[in-house]
């Protein structure tokens, strides 16, 4: 076994269909130019990902492991094995960047068992890049993941949450199911106090880019669609 092992890298995609440099820095480029085995969400959109930011890259010296709700625990503790024998990996996240609200935590910490180097690489993070924008507390912030889809459920959570950034002058994020938007933004303007601060930041790096806050009882007067487009929800109270 070669005494040299191989990196981790965890390697940022695009957010939308964008060009890919235009929003990854040249390293990718230069680490997915010499690295041929990779752990994925999706086969086909990641080699359509790795040929659109290196064409000449060869295709067939690809191998690529499919990291999914269907990969067995045993399956998924071999992924690093190529790292012993000196190769490095990369791991591919289908939008943003590996293991933040995107599989891949457990491959990473499976690194660490292995004592095989990880490397972050730089990328747009939806999460992140809401934040920067909204004009809420960057100091402290959480991130909850999606709320719960039963209605009662819901309020009491969105309650808990406003509760929480009051207590503690903290940001609290959170996503939802893109054809579910609407109606976040409805139970946010409803349930909300009217003057607790809701930041939507919609299509991030992309041409229809939208990102705006206001007021909860302003929100009630948006005219905006949503629907099926990829956002960030943030809310505040002062």
């Amino acid at each position: 076994m070669n005494s040299h092992k191989g990196k981790l890298y965890l390697i940022p995609t695009r957010l939308g269909d964008n060009p890919p440099l235009e929003v990854l820095p040249i390293s990718i480029k230069k680490i997915i130019e010499h690295v041929n085995f990779y752990i994925v969400e999706n086969e086909k959109t990641a080699r359509r990902f790795i040929k659109r930011v290196s064409p000449g890259k060869s295709q067939s010296k690809l191998k690529l492991s499919v990291l999914n709700k269907y990969t067995t625990e045993g399956e998924q503790n071999t992924f690093l094995n190529p790292c012993l024998e000196g190769e490095s990996i990369g791991l591919l996240s289908e939008a943003g960047c590996p293991a933040i609200a995107d599989p891949g935590s457990d491959i990473v910490s499976l690194a660490h068992q292995m004592n095989v180097k990880v490397v972050p690489l730089v990328g747009p993070s939806s999460i992140l890049l809401a934040l920067m924008a909204s004009g809420m507390n960057g100091q402290s912030f959480t991130f909850n993941g999606y709320l719960p889809i039963d209605k009662n459920e819901r309020k009491s959570r969105l309650k808990t949450l406003e509760r929480l950034s009051f207590e503690q002058n903290q940001s609290q994020i959170f996503i939802e199911t893109p054809y579910r938007n609407m109606k976040m933004l409805e139970d946010l303007a409803k349930v909300l106090h009217p003057e607790t601060r809701v930041c939507v930041a919609c299509d991030l790096t992309l041409p229809s880019e939208f990102i705006k806050t206001l007021p909860a009882k302003d929100w009630k007067h948006n005219k905006e669609d949503f629907h099926k487009r990829p956002a960030i929800f943030i809310i505040q109270k002062d």
